[in-house]
């Protein structure tokens, strides 16, 4: 399941993405691919949610890390570039694009949680952290395209809140 829910981002990148000017967009798809190889480094042994395939390709995609590791080649660059290569002006407009990205991502994370056993919480994540998670993703992504060093400072107390609520065990 997890190559067609990839194949379906790919396939909207290819649609509606800014492919034309993704050389604008590379530190953002980069500043997105450190954050979640940080995830996957600090919580490797304490995750939060854990990717699984239990539907399709289970012996293609074996285990989280390769199940990250596509969604972060695939889905997260063509969600920068449909994302970011579309951001509407105005704040009415702004509001709405950025709650249908929420939206789009917890449901799809719900769906994948609750009805297709594609995905785990762990050490008392749940559904609305996802969605507070996916607000404040959503609301970086265009501030670091916008103002990248800002955006680098403001995740610094971000991720230490969650390492510090989650109690994550970091340097063990």
């Amino acid at each position: 399941m997890h190559l067609i829910f990839n194949g379906l981002f790919l396939g909207a990148g290819l649609r509606w993405g800014d492919w034309r000017n993704w050389k604008k967009y590379h530190s953002t798809i980069l500043f997105l691919w450190f954050g979640d190889l940080l995830y996957n480094y600090l919580c490797y042994n304490y995750k939060m949610w854990e990717y699984k395939e239990s539907i399709l390709a289970a012996n293609l995609l074996p285990n989280h890390t390769i199940i990250s590791l596509l969604i972060m080649f695939v889905a997260y660059p063509a969600t920068v570039l449909i994302y970011l290569g579309n951001f509407p002006t105005g704040i009415v407009k702004v509001i709405i694009w950025i709650l249908f990205w929420v939206t789009l991502y917890s449901l799809i994370e719900y769906i994948n949680l609750r009805y297709l056993n594609l995905v785990a919480h762990h050490n008392d994540w749940s559904i609305g952290w996802s969605v507070l998670f996916n607000f404040i993703l959503f609301t970086m992504l265009r501030l670091h395209y916008k103002k990248p060093t800002i955006a680098i400072l403001i995740s610094i107390p971000i991720i230490l809140f969650f390492v510090l609520y989650f109690h994550v065990p970091v340097g063990q």
